[in-house]
């Protein structure tokens, strides 16, 4: 197989315009050509006149493909090997595996036991994912929050009400097996090989279900409702598990826990906190969700092409190093999304961002995010981030004037630190109802100094990104775990606890949903060549 590379295809092309390219790039006529497949296909919009599409193809020839390749003297053609993941060799497990958390990096984890024959048992304290849908959508309704099926804790993780972003910054050549894995279980083949790619949070929800099914059927067992209430150790050895299923209590015999919690399971940290677990602090960012009006994203996007079908809504990412030597950048962008509520603790506020496949809500908007460092929490309890996260919340949720109704102001009057009597353009997606506060008041002043900073300089990058009626609601804090569950770095096992798995998000070494999954999935191949 031939991978060419760099071909630069206008936005409207088609198959017949992609196979000339590679025709001339490699000399070949169109009849030795065999098939053509999507490897990669990113926009170039560097030119707002000239959008287009920079794609690798990979080609498969009638000829002989050395001679061939030998032929072209191209420079953006390489051979390429078909990707292939293999489970690695195995002994049989004594005793069945346990994975607590089924958000994507127990969900992968789970997967690939199954798949070995290990058949896993997974516990997960949230409800299925169409329960938990259902409890999300009360909550906004209503604003009678349950505190263990919502937006951060059920089937799929808080992935689960996302964008489905899965683009990554890993280089493990498992995040190819990740992707393919989704889209075997029902993602889009697009996901294959866009540069950026999405599954959105209604296509996810059914994709994630069909995991479980596939988990169910090679023999595992997947146990929702059920939470991890303390750990059975022998010399600091795992024995097993004690649980909690509405009300009762058991006991799950394993010498092998993946523990995949989530960035927000914070009771469960605090069970490791006095199961002398080891535990250190972690950094994390926090600051608030800005909302621009999508047209006008798309636009300073891609000019002209703003609203072509095939480039959809306009992504962006943005970073500056500020005056006082924190970074800050926008985070978790949902194109043609919506803020949601995504608190998990009562008399607490959290947002978060979601997007649905086809990315045509009204707004656009990110995360907008300062970085914060152990230094920041005045204290050195391996949990003082979690009450850092705690504080916010708290006074978020008080300056919205309680059930969970958000503060909101506009960009310009953030900018100058007064408080908004009106919206502009750009109406808040938050669900739970807005009120108008100063996002000051919410977020220590370090972070709000650092934001005013970063729009400023943000929008010289991205036209627009300052407009004086975007909308700042606040407060995002789960961007990541403030907390790491210490890991030995060769066989991924807990430094204080024989057989325990920290995994994942939760356990401070993943950032999204596909370095999750290939995090669980590097821990599941532990647990298989442990022996």
């Amino acid at each position: 197989m031939i991978r060419v590379n760099n071909i630069k295809l206008p936005v409207d092309y088609n198959d017949s315009t992609l196979k000339k390219s590679i025709c001339r790039e490699l000399r070949i006529d169109e009849k030795a050509i065999k098939s053509v497949s999507l490897f990669r296909r990113s926009i170039d919009a560097r030119k707002k006149d000239n959008v287009r599409f920079i794609i690798s193809a990979d080609v498969e020839l009638n000829t002989n493909e050395n001679k061939a390749l030998s032929r072209s003297k191209s420079k953006n053609a390489v051979f390429a090997k078909p990707y292939y993941y293999e489970i690695p060799r195995h002994k049989p497990l004594s005793q069945r595996p346990v994975i607590v958390g089924f958000g994507s990096a127990g969900m992968f984890a789970g997967l690939i036991l199954a798949k070995a024959g290990e058949k896993p048992i997974i516990i997960e304290q949230g409800r299925d994912c169409d329960s938990r849908v259902k409890d999300v959508e009360s909550f906004i309704k209503t604003g009678v929050l349950n505190t263990q099926s919502n937006i951060q804790f059920g089937e799929g993780g808080a992935g689960t009400f996302s964008d489905g972003k899965l683009n990554t910054g890993t280089k493990d050549f498992r995040a190819r097996h990740v992707l393919n894995e989704f889209y075997a279980h029902g993602a889009p083949e697009e996901i294959l090989y866009n540069a950026k790619p999405h599954i959105g949070t209604d296509k996810l929800r059914e994709v994630i279900k069909n995991i479980r099914k596939n988990i169910i059927e090679l023999g595992g067992e997947v146990l929702f409702e059920t939470k991890l209430v303390s750990f059975i150790t022998n010399n600091d050895t795992i024995k097993g598990i004690k649980v909690n299923n509405n009300g009762r209590e058991s006991v799950i015999e394993t010498d092998t826990v993946i523990l995949a919690i989530g960035h927000s399971s914070r009771d469960t940290l605090e069970m490791l906190y006095n199961s002398k677990v080891f535990l250190e602090q972690k950094a994390f960012s926090v600051g608030a969700r800005i909302e621009h009006l999508r047209e006008n994203i798309d636009r300073s996007q891609y000019g002209d092409f703003a609203g072509n079908k095939r480039l959809g809504a306009a992504y962006y990412k943005l970073n500056v190093q500020t005056k006082n030597g924190r970074g800050a950048y926008t985070f978790c962008m949902c194109p043609g999304g919506t803020v949601v509520p995504a608190a998990s603790e009562e008399n607490m506020i959290c947002v978060n961002g979601m997007s649905e496949f086809n990315r045509n809500a009204v707004n656009s908007n990110s995360a907008l995010l300062v970085s914060v460092t152990p230094d920041d929490f005045k204290s050195d309890h391996p949990l003082a981030g979690i009450e850092y996260q705690r504080s916010i919340e708290r006074k978020t949720y008080e300056a919205g004037g309680g059930d969970y109704i958000a503060p909101v102001q506009r960009v310009d009057d953030f900018l100058n630190n007064k408080k908004t009597s009106s919206f502009g353009e750009v109406k808040p997606s938050y669900s739970r109802g807005t009120s108008f506060n100063i996002i000051d008041d919410i977020l220590p002043d370090y972070v709000t100094a650092s934001m005013r900073e970063a729009i400023v300089e943000m929008d010289k990058r991205l036209k627009g990104f300052a407009h004086p009626d975007a909308l700042l609601t606040g407060a995002e804090t789960r961007s990541s775990s403030p907390v790491r569950i210490t890991r030995d770095s060769e066989t991924l096992q807990s430094i204080s606890v024989k057989g325990l798995y920290p995994c994942g998000e939760g356990a401070g070494y993943a950032g999204g949903i596909v370095s999750a999954a290939v995090d669980g999935i590097k821990c599941a191949e532990k647990v298989l060549t442990a022996g």
